[in-house]
């Protein structure tokens, strides 16, 4: 399965406009309080990381999104010269990523 260029847009346009956090800790402690409108995982994420933050995030209603690449694509996209394997979005400004996060949860 290929990216989905409108997945990128959407992330490269929240990273730009809007609020967004990154790194296990930290985006495991905002699902916690529930400060979050999203959560994007990359596919390579580490099991027993990607099931805590989907027990978490469903116990908050939180929509996820599985990202189709790996950490090291995820971590390019939003503009990191890291590897970013997990990240919130807390206000996604003028992207429609929540949009395409109710899409990919009703197709699967």
């Amino acid at each position: 399965m290929a990216l989905k260029p409108e997945l990128i847009r959407a992330l490269q346009l929240a990273a730009r406009t809007g609020s967004i956090e990154y790194g296990v800790r930290r985006v495991v402690k905002l699902v916690l309080r529930g400060n979050v409108k999203l959560v994007v995982i990359a596919k390579n994420t580490p099991p027993e990381v990607k099931r805590d933050l989907e027990y978490y995030a469903k116990l908050g209603n939180i929509p996820i999104i599985v990202f189709d690449g790996t950490n090291i694509e995820l971590g390019a996209i939003i503009g990191r010269p890291h590897s970013v394997s997990v990240l919130a979005i807390i206000d996604p400004g003028q992207s429609n990523i929540l949009d395409l996060a109710t899409e990919v949860s009703v197709s699967e």
